[in-house]
């Protein structure tokens, strides 16, 4: 019987999936902490951007923003907007909309201008 977790085996390795920004890097699930490739980026570079929401409309509305402030930055990495909540919640995030740089949460519960979005990037090194 495995009530509360109780006699489960632990697992020895840790569950590791690939990168959202099709690398060849790998996202290690438990901190979501890229491995071999956000994680190797050079100052000023950027690998994955990404908006989590539920599909709603201010979801939808941070996801044109962050992809009007990659386009007004001239950066050419590609916005993917994720709506599936199985994915959504393996960040941690409890409110939506959010924005992840790089595998990393940087803004949750709110919905940013593209200026906000482009001030969080350059305060990020980019």
């Amino acid at each position: 019987m495995t009530l509360f977790g109780i006699g489960k085996k632990k697992e020895e390795e840790k569950k590791v999936s690939t990168c959202a920004c099709s690398c060849s890097g790998s996202v290690n699930e438990t901190d979501n902490t890229a491995t071999e490739c956000c994680s190797n980026l050079k100052e000023g570079e950027g690998c994955c951007i990404k908006v989590l929401g539920a599909g709603c409309k201010s979801c939808h509305e941070q996801y044109e923003n962050a992809k009007q402030a990659v386009n007004d930055m001239g950066l050419s990495i590609e916005v993917e907007y994720i709506t599936d909540m199985q994915k959504v919640m393996e960040y941690g995030v409890m409110s939506m909309p959010a924005l992840v740089v790089n595998e990393k949460v940087i803004s949750t519960g709110k919905v940013l201008k593209s200026a906000d979005v482009v001030a969080l990037l350059h305060k990020l090194g980019f």
